[in-house]
């Protein structure tokens, strides 16, 4: 599964030495489905935990019940269930003061959405606003779609996979319907398809230090055909969506780590910490230093804590 996923029992992945934990999804034997769903309990302690950490996966929470915050990357949110929520791939997120925190959840990888390609933009685009209040009517559908979920993941009977990349597709495209008009996926055109490559580069990670033309070049696209579908699709230029992704991934490892500021500027492709300060405060308006003590939620690295995956 393109190292996304690992057996029962296996440890976390080994993230770089003073990176925040990283956590991957366990497969199902004997099927192996890159897939779990569950309520807060039966998933585990994890489902909860109250340091930041990252995923190789996807997480949708369905809240019912509980106080506290939830905190993606550096965005807070008070619970006044019912919430719909996501935190995708390589995000950082955590609990915070939570008390009587109840719901559902479903994990599940990229891989899983074989039967439905489109799904994957839709769930960045759905990233682009990854926390949703429920009315009574969409907090009563979503229960029962997740329960579905978890049921048909419970019994694991013939043809259990499908049944629930079909729900999961159904969730989503659901979702999406929350946001408003504009919010389903756009046809998957040759642009579409670049842009969407672009974005999920960007979500991997995949871009630390490099120019849009080497992005280009990865995904096998001039720079200019690759400017275009990236404005028509977003309105930004790459360019710009680098600056933000480099400063984001800054941002996360200045706030779930114990690296130096040096060894962050490294990290996100800056040989010259002294550039990447200069950088980090024309894109925030702070210094890394200044930036850190703001948001000192530091957790220590997985090998310290040696904790469950």
């Amino acid at each position: 599964m393109s190292h996304t996923t690992a057996l029962p029992g296996t440890p976390c992945a080994t993230p770089r030495a003073g990176d925040p934990p990283m956590h991957r999804l366990e497969v199902r034997l004997p099927d192996q489905v890159p897939f779990a769903a569950g309520t807060f309990d039966t998933i585990g302690p994890m489902a909860r935990a109250a340091f930041p950490h990252r995923h190789t996966f996807y997480e949708i929470v369905h809240v019912t019940a509980g106080t506290g915050t939830h905190v993606v990357d550096l965005t807070r949110w008070p619970l006044r269930p019912p919430h719909l929520g996501l935190i995708l791939p390589g995000q950082m997120h955590h609990w915070e003061d939570t008390r009587g925190l109840d719901g559902s959840v479903v994990l599940f990888t990229e891989d899983f959405l074989l039967d439905h390609p489109g799904d994957r933009d839709l769930l960045r685009r759905l990233g682009e606003r990854p926390w949703l209040s429920l009315d009574g009517p969409a907090h009563t559908r979503t229960g029962r779609l997740m329960a579905e979920l978890i049921e048909e993941y419970g019994h694991g009977a013939d043809g259990f996979a499908t049944v629930l990349r079909s729900l999961l597709h159904v969730l989503l495209v659901r979702t999406a319907r929350l946001r408003g008009p504009g919010a389903s996926p756009q046809p998957a055109g040759r642009p579409a398809a670049v842009a969407e490559e672009f974005a999920r580069l960007l979500a991997r990670g995949g871009t630390d230090g490099r120019s849009v033309r080497e992005c280009a070049e990865l995904i096998g696209v001039t720079p200019g055909y690759l400017a275009e579908a990236v404005r028509t699709a977003t309105g930004r230029t790459p360019g710009a969506l680098l600056r933000e992704a480099r400063c984001r991934e800054a941002q996360r490892l200045l706030v779930g780590s114990e690296l130096s500021i040096r060894q962050v500027a490294a990290r996100v492709g800056f040989d010259d910490a002294a550039y990447f300060c200069r950088f980090f405060r024309r894109e925030t308006g702070l210094s890394p230093g200044d930036f850190r003590k703001h948001h000192d939620r530091r957790a220590p690295s997985i090998e310290s804590r040696g904790g469950p995956s």
